[in-house]
């Protein structure tokens, strides 16, 4: 997934992500919103799964 596919698909995905997860807050999920890598790392440490397991699911949103 690129950058601008995040980009693309931004508000869509952060709703879906925080009703997946509610314990993420606004500033975890706008934190430099075009920083991919960053977004992912803090969804590691949230949920506990790995970089593409993650991946995989944000395309499938």
């Amino acid at each position: 997934m690129d950058k601008l596919e995040i980009k693309g698909k931004w508000n869509e995905i952060k709703g879906k992500v925080k009703q997946a997860y509610g314990d993420l807050t606004e500033d975890d999920l706008t934190h430099e919103e075009g920083k991919d890598d960053e977004l992912l790392g803090k969804l590691q440490q949230k949920t506990g799964k790995g970089r593409d397991e993650l991946v995989s699911w944000i395309n499938s949103l």
